[in-house]
């Protein structure tokens, strides 16, 4: 997002894949080029993209809500289209990454009557990889920084980090972008994406220092940071590439414009592998859907939301509601004392010392004084070691 110091980025997706972010177009160019010709090439990928577009999915509701304009004459966006038109693999695997969120993401735009252009920012932010971070210390889907996510809501725990959490985060990017367009530039939108990215300081000063000089304070006149002066060009090359992907060679992953997730009440603290258990899914489904828990957990005090697939919903919340208190596994954070030993923590929580090892990694019984363990127990044991 805005105020970070180094221009490059590499994110991990979701995939274990590697996905560029933020590069400087001269250092993303050197990649290997593709050795097939171009004529075959467009031909073949466009009648795969063709093939693929008698049924409605979630490109061509983003397509609708497309609202700015793409210059695509500007010499600086052109420059990104070519960039994309020689790496359309980079495009596809980021787009297979969004499958989870962008049908989502692009229903609070239309709610929050924004354009749908700005569903694409986490391509260029994160890879569309809710797990994201940033030695910067930005961080999940929107790379919110920590002082700005504060700002806007998005707690941090020991237990959590609403940064991670795609809901939240998204909710919090959508009122960031308003507020930024609302309140400094009568809403000219592609002035608050670069508010959003450099910070509205940077982007103001900039604006003042191009009156001084006689010239117009739009965006384009303006001389920011390198990565703010790609930010806007870059959205803007690869929203042109997703409203015309067989123009670009770029063959899109079928999306359905169909819900894909639920968000449903735990009713108390609550584990992702019982949640998953309860669903009936893969526990690593519900890790996926749930990033902003950082112990695999719900708040151990607080009753939470969690996000389950919608096919699943129904079987989660009647397996819930039968769900005994006793059997209702949460975690604890416990700070090792002085004369503490892995057993007796095990004992004090009713848990066995192999499955405190399992949560923290641990390869044998050594603790430390002052180390913080995840430690396992019933609802009715952490009530009495609070």
């Amino acid at each position: 997002m805005n105020f970070r110091t180094g221009r490059c980025r590499i994110v991990v997706g979701l995939t274990g894949g590697l996905l560029l972010s933020t590069l400087p177009l001269a250092a993303m160019a050197k990649e290997a080029p593709d050795t097939t010709s171009s004529a075959s090439r467009h031909s073949f990928w466009s009648a795969l993209a063709l093939q693929g577009r008698s049924a409605p999915d979630v490109w061509s509701r983003l397509r609708k809500g497309f609202r700015l304009s793409h210059e695509t004459a500007n010499p600086r966006v052109a420059e990104w289209l070519d960039w994309y038109r020689a790496h359309p693999q980079h495009v596809e695997r980021v787009a297979s990454q969004a499958k989870p969120w962008l049908r989502w993401v692009t229903q609070q735009l239309e709610s929050h009557h924004l354009p749908s252009e700005i569903a694409l920012l986490p391509f260029i932010e994160s890879g569309y990889d809710p797990t994201a971070t940033n030695p910067g210390g930005a961080a999940g889907l929107w790379q919110f920084m920590p002082a700005t996510g504060d700002a806007m809501g998005l707690s941090r725990t020991a237990w959590y980090d609403g940064r991670h959490d795609v809901v939240a985060a998204t909710a919090a990017a959508m009122n960031y972008i308003q507020q930024q367009a609302n309140r400094w530039y009568d809403g000219d939108m592609l002035l608050a994406l670069a508010a959003y990215n450099a910070g509205a300081g940077t982007v103001n000063a900039a604006r003042e220092a191009a009156a001084n000089r006689g010239e117009p304070i739009d965006y384009w006149h303006l001389r920011l940071p390198a990565e703010t002066m790609d930010y806007i060009p870059r959205l803007l090359a690869l929203s042109e590439v997703v409203a015309e992907p067989e123009r670009y060679g770029v063959v899109l992953p079928s999306i359905p414009d169909k819900v894909q997730f639920a968000q449903v009440e735990t009713d108390g603290p609550l584990t992702l592998s019982m949640a998953a258990e309860l669903a009936g899914v893969d526990p690593q489904t519900l890790r996926e859907l749930n990033p902003g828990f950082k112990r695999a957990s719900t708040r151990p005090r607080d009753d939470a939301s969690i996000l389950v697939p919608v096919a699943a919903k129904q079987r989660f919340l009647a397996n819930l509601a039968t769900l005994p208190a006793s059997e209702r596994t949460v975690m604890n954070r416990y700070v090792v004392r002085r004369g503490d030993t892995l057993s007796a923590i095990a004992a004090r929580f009713g848990v066995s010392i192999g499955e405190i090892q399992r949560e923290n990694g641990l390869d044998g019984s050594t603790i430390r004084i002052g180390q913080a363990l995840t430690v396992p127990s019933t609802s009715l044991a952490q009530n009495s070691h609070r």
